[in-house]
């Protein structure tokens, strides 16, 4: 897969990038990251890229040509291209999932008070948000963005089972995690991560992923439902436990 990232601030990339697992599907060429500055294509001699908003408002606005001329050197017209932004849609698991089945993907971050909006129109970008708060640019989010989506393209992970395992509880949130040793300052690894029966072990896990994503998230638990056939006959037993213990 190719990332494209079109940014003000290269610099910021190369240390999260270069690091991990994204390091090292680079490396091995899984992926290609191309990391582009717009700066490169400004036309005037003090490398300018933004100015005043027409209509008066506060910051600068990011100016389109040196954006356009960028992309136009990649070629990627009539390809998915996306702007990170705090009014795009909000990134989530579905989202990823998509995104890692494309070949080539170009990401634009934006910084100061935007981009002019002739880029979004004339490109046919998609916004895309990592939650509804402000930072002071795209180049975080797109980290976020490349970093959920590299590690589900084939072989970027070390462990396929990871992937796998995810999958099983997909929609829910994550159950506790416990390593040696065994017991630390007189706390102690629950009694069914050591038992050795591995359908215990499973149906533990998904008791704690239940009782949290109900007590954290709501809105998941309630999504989780819908796909309550999905369980096999004891994990609709321990759903219904909990569901039974919700009404009490």
């Amino acid at each position: 897969m190719i990332i494209h990232v079109l940014t003000l601030f290269p610099g910021m990339f190369p240390p999260v990038l270069s690091e991990s697992m994204l390091g090292k599907a680079n490396e091995k060429g899984i992926l290609e990251l191309d990391i582009i500055d717009i700066r490169d294509f400004t036309l005037n001699k003090h490398k300018k890229t933004d100015d005043t908003p027409f209509g008066g408002g506060a910051g600068m606005v990011m100016n389109a040509d040196p954006i356009f001329r960028a992309l136009e050197n990649i070629h990627v017209q009539e390809k998915r291209i996306l702007y990170m932004s705090p009014r795009g849609k909000l990134l989530d698991q579905s989202m990823i999932e998509e995104l890692a089945e494309l070949d080539e993907l170009t990401i634009l971050c934006g910084h100061y008070e935007g981009v002019d909006q002739r880029v979004l129109d004339h490109w046919n970008m998609e916004e895309v948000s990592i939650g509804d708060y402000i930072l002071t640019g795209g180049e975080l989010p797109a980290m976020v963005l490349i970093d959920s989506v590299a590690r589900l393209i084939p072989d970027v992970l070390g462990s396929p089972e990871s992937l796998m395992e995810e999958s099983i509880y997909s929609g829910l949130l994550e159950y506790p995690h416990y390593t040696k040793p065994r017991e630390y300052r007189g706390m102690e690894v629950p009694e069914v991560l050591v038992s050795g029966n591995h359908r215990k072990i499973h149906l533990w896990k998904l008791e704690q992923s239940l009782k949290l994503t109900r007590a954290r998230r709501p809105d998941l638990f309630e999504r989780f439902l819908e796909r309550r056939d999905e369980l096999d006959k004891e994990e609709k037993k321990l759903l219904q436990k909990i569901l039974e213990s919700q009404d009490e």
